[in-house]
């Protein structure tokens, strides 16, 4: 864990920017990650002689300790390997694999990436052994040209790609990989610890019909994972698979880089209103300075939007740097992607403003720095983006608090901020419309028989009978099958945002495509009048065509941006769980979630002020997902909460509960939404729901219902601790707020999660 710097650091190229925020108390905490020696392995003797000789060439005469170790593992069976950043995971399950590969001439491999640009950097590692005779690398994902997929099937032994390509275009059309499927010795899932939550409960059904698929060609590969560390590798690896004699491998014997870590809070702008410097100017001027000193560094921020802002700012700071500093994120056409990728190989770049795009294993060269803007919602993923910085030697990593209550709360706590432990990946493959999504797209794939609980898990056929009973699947004679055999079931279940089910974003003066949003975010994201931020360039949008999936823009020289206005309502569906607690009747259950975008509030940069409120006329959008809600009793409320003052304390309780149920799942406020009201039509009575954001859910209100005191608790110390008079984004404005944070009672959350805790 980190520890207290107990001496100042030598010169280097951050020491101006730690002694500036040490002086005006922005940096408010400083640790230190020591440097860790290596532990070596010998290469196994038995470890196939033109494997020996590939390593020789790339300079490897021995592995670290785990590497060795995973090697052994792969070779007896399912193996995890969850070791720390740059700690050589790849090599893990590079070496069982090339090993099977030169001795079988016959024998296929299947590498699983989560992203495009994983997938690149691992066939350029690959190629790199020099084994041309015996391995055959090829990348297939959508941007493969069409005219090259037939020669990868038939000639390449190791097919790299990415869970959407192997739901969408390999297992419905299996029968054109059969001498692949009859030949597949090993699975690699790398990045693991990715799959989690929506993306994990698809990806895990994606590798049980890959099992089924393998089986029925008579082969049953082996499956290695490389992870982050996390609590529960094992738990995760079985959830994912469907395996459960998985091994372990999580001793790092890599060497590990001296890393100083600093935690930075922007400035109050304004005391009594607890509101602070923008967290991502705070974030530009950071970079800025870094990349001024001679620093590579990569700064990662949540949103694809914020990402373009920063890339903006800092441009606009220092124009001399403006070539020096580019963007990176999702929605960039495959030879924008590849483009800059190179240039960051070379060395082009000082930095790169990102996504977590780049959080996972590319290797994008030495860095010096790694900037993270606001917590990522994991630990697990704050440390893997630290992880980038100092590969090399030594590094720098930042964390920079935005004004959201639980990055405040984590800055009034540093301590306890550095010493969390990661936490555990949650996923549900039987999530129910996604497993029944999955269990059509099977049944495409071959009839659904007896046999497929080796791979599909026990309660398929209830499953399959629940797809019988809507008209979907028909049963003949103990197999079940498509009712419409014409069906093509996987074009409709999108596993993430690199779906078919997207928006095109075409920039109408040139006619070029400037990337895609997916249908879901279009709304909130496209809709008219909404400035669309691309590669540090700012475009309007003037017309969002819905039937046709286009959003049309132009360049925009303004200096403001948009915020979307929503209506939010709730439909209790199902109750599935209930107890008193609290002087409150708390529910768990299936519910519909109504949303409706009604307006956008434009916002002047770099202050924030608000401009106006401009209306809009968009269709609502509904989905189902599972909930927690609560009714307050009547005795708890009294007459200390008149009608205006209820409809605030609801408001802002709701706030400050979601913002701390990431404290308690493996989650960010962005995977929760919320609704509170003084009298639901169903409840009959003033009532707060937090529910999953996702169709669905994953499990992360189940969690918060499991430990509802604690979520209460924390929420009020949340506000409790707060300086600011009347509420702020530290304690209970949000940032994703639909109406725009009103109204809010501060004090009024405060008198009422008081009332409920000393019940």
């Amino acid at each position: 864990m980190p520890s207290r710097l107990p001496i100042s650091p030598p010169v280097h190229p951050w020491k101006a920017l730690l002694d500036t925020g040490r002086e005006d108390a922005r940096l408010v905490r400083e640790a230190f990650e020591g440097a860790r020696e290596p532990e070596t392995a010998p290469l196994p003797a038995e470890l196939h002689p033109a494997v020996t000789a590939a390593l020789a060439g790339a300079g490897i005469e021995a592995l670290w300790s785990h590497q060795a170790e995973a090697l052994q593992r792969a070779w007896a069976g399912p193996t995890i390997v969850t070791t720390g950043t740059a700690s050589g995971k790849s090599l893990c399950f590079n070496l069982p694999t090339l090993d099977v590969l030169c001795r079988d001439v016959k024998a296929r491999a299947l590498y699983l990436y989560p992203t495009k640009a994983l997938a690149q950097d691992q066939a350029r590692a690959i190629n790199a052994f020099g084994l041309t005779r015996q391995v055959r690398p090829a990348i297939y994902d959508g941007d493969t040209a069409r005219e090259q997929r037939l020669q990868i099937r038939r000639r390449a032994n190791l097919v790299l790609t990415n869970p959407d390509m192997l739901h969408m275009g390999i297992l419905p059309h299996h029968r054109r990989w059969a001498d692949f499927f009859a030949n597949l010795a090993v699975v690699v899932v790398d990045e693991a610890h990715v799959y989690r939550g929506v993306f994990g409960s698809h990806v895990a059904n994606v590798l049980r019909r890959l099992r089924r698929i393998a089986n029925a060609y008579g082969t049953e590969p082996r499956v290695l994972l490389a992870s982050a560390t996390i609590a529960n590798p094992v738990e995760l690896a079985q959830r994912l698979t469907g395996l459960d004699d998985i091994a372990l491998v999580d001793r790092d014997g890599a060497p590990g880089a001296r890393r100083e870590i600093a935690m930075w809070n922007p400035p109050l702008t304004d005391e009594a209103l607890g509101t602070r410097r923008s967290a991502l100017a705070e974030a530009a001027d950071i970079v800025a300075e870094l990349v001024r000193n001679g620093a590579r560094t990569i700064c990662f921020i949540k949103s694809r939007k914020a990402v373009e802002l920063v890339a903006r700012l800092v441009g606009l700071a220092e124009p001399e740097l403006a070539d020096l500093v580019v963007p990176y994120r999702a929605g960039y056409t495959p030879q924008q992607r590849r483009e800059l990728e190179g240039r960051l190989m070379r060395g082009e770049l000082l930095a790169v403003i990102t996504t977590d795009a780049l959080e996972l294993g590319i290797d994008i060269g030495a860095l010096d720095a790694a900037v993270v803007v606001t917590f990522p919602g994991t630990v697990a993923s704050l440390r893997q983006m630290w992880g980038r910085a100092g590969r090399r030697g030594r590094g720098l990593a930042i964390y920079v608090a935005g004004e959201d209550a639980l990055d405040q709360f984590f800055c009034r706590h540093p301590d306890e901020f550095l010493e969390r432990a990661v936490e555990a990946a949650i996923l549900d493959h039987e999530n129910e419309p996604i497993h029944l999504a999955h269990l059509l797209c099977a049944a495409h794939e071959g009839p659904l028989s007896t046999g497929d609980a080796e791979t599909l898990g026990p309660r398929w056929k209830a499953h399959a009978q629940a797809l019988v009973a809507a008209g979907q699947l028909v049963e003949r004679r103990g197999e079940y099958v498509l009712r419409h055999p014409e069906d093509y079931p996987a074009a409709r279940v999108s596993l993430r945002s690199a779906s078919p089910d997207s928006v095109a974003i075409v920039d109408v003066t040139s006619g070029e495509l400037l990337g895609t949003v997916e249908s879901a975010r279009a709304h909130t994201t496209v809709h008219d009048g909404a400035i669309y931020l691309h590669q540090a360039r700012s475009y309007v949008v003037r017309g969002l065509e819905v039937d046709t999936r286009r959003a049309l823009v132009e360049p925009f020289t303004g200096d403001y941006y948009t915020q979307p206005k929503k209506e939010t309502m709730t439909e209790i569906e199902a109750l599935l769980d209930r107890r008193c607690t609290l002087g409150v009747t708390l529910s768990f259950g299936r519910v519909t979630v109504t949303e409706q975008v009604l307006a956008y509030q434009r916002k002047r940069l770099p202050g924030h002020e608000v401009i106006d409120l401009q209306g809009l006329d968009l269709p609502e959008t509904t989905f189902a997902t599972q909930a927690l809600w609560f009714e307050l009793d009547a005795d708890l409320l009294a007459e200390d909460f008149p009608l205006e003052v209820l409809l605030g304390s609801l408001h802002a309780a709701e706030h400050a509960q979601i913002a701390v149920l990431p404290l308690l799942a493996m989650c960010d406020r962005w995977d929760i939404g919320g609704l509170s009201t003084n009298a639901h039509p169903q409840t009959g009575a003033p009532t707060i729901f937090i529910y999953d954001g996702h169709p669905g859910g994953v499990g992360i209100t189940r969690q918060g219902f499991r430990a509802f005191e604690t979520l209460v608790g924390d929420a009020h110390r949340l506000i409790a601790e707060c300086p600011c008079e009347k509420g702020c984004p530290s304690c209970v404005q949000s940032p994703k707020c639909g109406n725009l944070n009103e109204p809010l009672a501060k004090a009024g959350a405060l008198e009422l999660m008081a009332r409920m805790l000393q019940r």
